[in-house]
């Protein structure tokens, strides 16, 4: 509490010493019940207090809450105190306020009342006081009252820069909890230019407020991008001296700066040729002066300028596209990794796993393996060495992974016990991932098993099971290993599983050395039987009756285990289930019955390993995509087709591609050849990642909720007859199925759809904007040319009220009938206040929404690629980036587009190729695309060519605007 010349408050001082000198609990309660009957009676009884006096006893009150006392009077005293004109005692009454009232008290609308006349003094330092009362308070009901005062003093010319400060830390804390009350897109522009603003406590203020508006709302404030880089440009560029006042141990504005720098990471890369060589400076520069020698000794100057070099890096990482700073971030990254400050080792290690995975500094980051993998030895800090494991995972290729894994399992004997399950997952990740062959992955999966048994969840042993089913050369290895891993005295439950099912599947494949021989095997199981849990012990049964049908010189010994009294009478109703009827099995059925009944297992079908998913639940970002390796550079110019590589063997779609409508369905993949797992086989069945997207909050919820569009249909005019022919907003929805694709002041159209061959089923979502009730709400599909022969669609019928505040839905059927070129047009129309509203706008029904992926193998398709060669089969454009040439962005629109994009089948690896068929009513068409990048000149070639004229050149116009 400032204290005041000449208003010292004696009293209050002589009620803390008083409290300070209690020598017991009980003292103490005695004179604060003391006090507080004292303070009552003058809250009551005296009606002449002053100023002074009321805010001595507020003082008190306040004082005696801090102590943990409970204070339930004294409330309207301090809302007077708002009222007087005295900076001390409204600055009490403001203390108190945030301190003891609460957001739903009673007295709320008398304080916000107090509020807004002091935002409206003249007197700046009562400004504040609201202000920093309002961000303490922070309620719902203050928000509503102050949704546009605050806003309006924060970008108005007369406010000085200590109140403008205030204002935007108050709306920032306003916004965090009630964002839905402000509609700041109004503001922007405004807003925005704060960042020119020359108090630098200003510009660092509006920065974290801008940074939150564009997490919510990025497009309103994209305008943010070149001030920043402009004024972080002449930040960085500056000398100490030049921002004398905001230099923090030599270092120019460094909170400011990593503000700054944060704020730019949530935009892509400028497209302004000019931003894009001047933020690359900036952080050249920002990186070169971390190499300096340091200025200051103290820690806070390597604090600071850590701070900005591990930001600046952050949005390295982010833009992804610079080769030279991502390598030299790398590079000063791997100075900390043996820093004697934790802090900066941790960081380094965090900042290195996003390294990992760019094309540009994956090599890099492998540089920096041996140091890694001894700071996941010797770290004392377990956080640390979690961010090791993590590195390790992120760049591990085929070239180290072996190297890597050993290194993994050595360290997870002594690992904690907090980050095992983690390391397990990852190891039997990579195993699975980079195995060169699988007697390697059967090893190093039984030797987890046998580090760490109680980490090894059923995904990772299951997944185990399913590869050596499917693989023929590796189930006598696997076979022969779990045999002598069976042998150890100390054998972890985890393993019995894995060698019993095994066995039961292969042990015959062993069987003819004397020291593996049928009754060897089977009286090795079964001395384990006793110390198992009874679900192992179920699997163990079945291996026995499995034994019966490879051993039959055996079947004595295993029935008379399923005749024991243990097993029969057995108090596991399962276990007891099993014994019976395998004994009955094995009892009354024939030779060649039980050989049916107990033949092998078929392969399992390949589908996502388990083990990534369960890791993907377990911890999104330390996963990489499946599949995933380090990329190459980009290649100088446009690759041209190339022999298809032999080695690629997927398995191919029957007669997909030919020109009459194919007889049946495509064939599910097998395995490729030289993806030894599987995990880059894609399923035939499975749908394009937009047609899967149904999941949502129930349609009741507001239209910009359910869709989560961040990007909501441009406002259009309310005169009658409007129109919408926004192309460019109707082409977002080329590549997805949801979303606003109209709104005005008064109305909001959202759609959320799904595809079924050359079905679709629309659902149209109607949100009155407005408190008034639309009436006569009709709405009507009209055709264009001759679309209502090509393109079927039915529309169901829809109240014609919708009140105020609320939403409708609408059903819309539609069937592909035949390849079509343009979209439908929804006409809607309705009486708002007396007055006649009409619309009109284009519906995102394309005909490559009714496309389905397909499969084949590098042969195939380079043969169909041919065969289609007639001129109206094939189109063929060169045209130049809109977007940023980024791999994975590329492929999630093609995904997008409903591609099926083929991995491998390509022999440049740059180029997508894609099969899909489009189901019509009458035919289905084969369609094959080819999509050529040329990063260095920013060009594509793009070719698609399909078994029917004029589809191509659809397919080719519509890809062309989402590229």
């Amino acid at each position: 509490m400032p204290a005041v010349k000449g208003e010292g408050m004696r009293g209050l001082a002589v009620f803390i010493s008083d409290i300070r000198n209690c020598k017991s609990k009980e003292a103490e309660i005695k004179r604060i019940n003391k006090e507080l009957a004292n303070i009552r009676s003058k809250f009551k009884g005296d009606k002449t207090l002053d100023g002074y006096q009321k805010k001595k006893y507020v003082c008190k009150l306040l004082f005696i809450f801090l102590l943990g006392h409970d204070i339930d009077f004294g409330h309207m005293e301090a809302v007077n105190l708002l009222s007087s004109n005295k900076y001390t005692e409204k600055q009490i009454g403001y203390l108190f306020i945030s301190v003891l009232v609460s957001g739903t008290s009673e007295l709320m609308k008398l304080v916000i009342q107090a509020i807004k006349e002091d935002i409206k003094a003249r007197n700046p330092i009562f400004v504040c006081l609201a202000l920093q009362c309002v961000a303490n308070i922070g309620s719902r009901e203050m928000a509503e009252a102050l949704v546009t005062d605050i806003p309006k003093l924060l970008v108005s010319g007369d406010t000085i820069d200590s109140v403008k400060q205030s204002s935007a830390l108050c709306l920032l804390r306003l916004l965090r909890t009630n964002s839905d009350l402000f509609n700041m897109s109004e503001w922007a522009n405004r807003v925005i230019h704060l960042l020119n603003d020359q108090h630098m406590g200003v510009v660092t203020s509006a920065t974290s407020l801008i940074e939150n508006l564009v997490k919510k709302n990025a497009e309103d404030f994209k305008g943010c991008v070149p001030l920043a880089i402009s004024r972080l440009s002449r930040i960085v560029t500056s000398s100490y001296t030049d921002l004398q006042d905001y230099t923090y141990y030599f270092v120019p504005a460094p909170w400011l700066s990593v503000k700054l720098l944060r704020l730019l990471q949530n935009y892509p890369p400028p497209d302004d040729p000019s931003l894009r060589v001047r933020l690359p400076e900036c952080l050249e520069t920002i990186l070169n002066k971390a190499q300096e020698p340091p200025k200051s000794k103290k820690i806070q100057h390597s604090n600071a300028k850590n701070a900005v070099l591990f930001e600046a890096i952050s949005l390295i990482i982010h833009m992804d596209n610079d080769p030279n700073l991502l390598v030299r971030a790398c590079t000063q990254l791997g100075q900390f990794l043996q820093h004697r400050e934790t802090n900066l080792r941790y960081l380094a290690l965090e900042s290195m796993c996003l390294l990992a995975t760019s094309e540009f500094s994956h090599e890099a980051v492998k540089t920096h393996q041996e140091t890694v993998i001894s700071a996941l030895k010797t770290e004392r800090d377990v956080s640390v060495r979690q961010r090791a494991v993590d590195l390790l995972y992120a760049m591990c290729d085929r070239t180290n992974a072996q190297e890597i894994v050993a290194e993994m399992l050595a360290y997870l004997e002594t690992a904690d016990y907090s980050i095992r399950e983690e390391m397990v997952l990852k190891v039997a990740i990579l195993a699975e991932k980079y195995a060169v062959d699988y007697t390697w992955f059967v090893d190093t999966i039984l030797n987890l098993i046998r580090v760490a048994g109680d980490y090894v969840s059923e995904e990772v042993w299951y997944r185990v099971i399913q590869i050596v089913i499917n693989r023929d050369d590796v189930q006598g290895y696997a076979a022969k290993t779990v045999f002598e891993a069976l042998q150890a005295p100390a054998c972890h439950e985890n393993m019995v599983k894995v060698g019993g099912y095994i066995l039961g599947e292969f042990g015959n494949l062993i069987a003819g050395d004397p020291r593996s021989s049928p009754l060897v095997q089977f009286q090795l199981l079964h001395s384990k039987f006793h110390l198992c849990s009874p679900a192992t012990r179920g699997l163990l049964l079945s291996t026995y009756v499995k034994f019966i049908n490879l051993f039959p010189e055996i079947k004595p010994q295993i029935q008379e285990v399923f005749r024991s009294n243990n097993q029969v009478r057995n108090a596991d109703v399962e276990l007891q289930q099993r014994a019976i009827e395998y004994l009955q099995l094995t009892s009354v059925t024939s030779t060649d019955v039980l050989a049916t009944v107990l033949e092998e297992m078929p392969a399992f079908p390949e589908r996502e390993s388990s083990i990534l998913a369960k890791l993907k639940k377990k911890k999104p970002t330390a996963v990489k995509e499946e599949g995933e390796k380090p990329k190459t550079m980009p290649t100088a110019q446009v690759n041209s087709g190339a022999t298809p590589d032999a080695n690629v063997n997927v398995e191919p779609v029957a007669s997909l591609f030919q020109t009459d409508p194919p007889s049946q369905a495509p064939a599910a993949p097998a395995a490729t050849s030289d993806d030894l797992l599987g995990l880059s086989t894609p399923v035939a069945t499975s749908a394009p990642p937009n047609a899967l997207n149904n999941g949502g909050p129930p349609a009741s919820a507001v239209l910009l909720d359910i869709f989560g569009d961040p990007t909501p249909a441009p406002p259009t005019s309310n005169n009658v007859g409007a129109g919408v022919v926004d192309e460019e907003h109707f082409n977002k929805f080329i590549c997805k199925n949801s979303g606003v694709i109209f709104e005005n002041n008064l109305l909001q159209v959202g759609m959320k759809s799904e595809y079924r061959q050359n079905l679709a089923r629309v659902t149209l979502f109607y949100g009155n904007k407005t408190t008034t009730t639309f009436a006569a709400f009709l709405t009507e599909v009209s055709y264009p040319g001759d679309l209502k022969e090509r393109l079927s669609v039915q529309l169901k019928d829809v109240d014609p009220t919708i009140e105020g505040g609320s939403q409708k839905q609408q059903i819309l059927n539609s069937e592909c009938i035949s390849e079509f070129t343009i979209a439908p047009v929804l006409s809607f129309e309705f009486i708002n206040n007396g007055a006649p509203q009409a619309f009109r706008v284009k519906l995102p029904l394309t005909v490559n929404k009714f496309l389905t992926p397909a499969v084949m193998n590098s042969e195939d398709f380079f043969n169909r690629w041919k065969s289609l060669s007639s001129p109206g089969q094939e189109c063929q454009k060169i045209f130049k980036a809109q977007h940023p040439m980024d791999t994975e962005t590329i492929k999630l629109k093609l995904l997008g587009f409903c591609l099926g994009v083929l991995d491998g089948v390509d022999p440049n690896p740059v180029n997508f190729v894609c099969a899909s068929i489009l189901h019509t009513r009458n035919q289905q068409i084969g369609c094959l695309v080819r999509l050529e990048p040329n990063n260095q000149a920013q060009m594509y070639r793009l070719t698609a060519r399909c078994s029917k004229d004029s589809v191509s050149q659809t397919i080719c116009d519509l890809l062309e605007t989402q590229l």
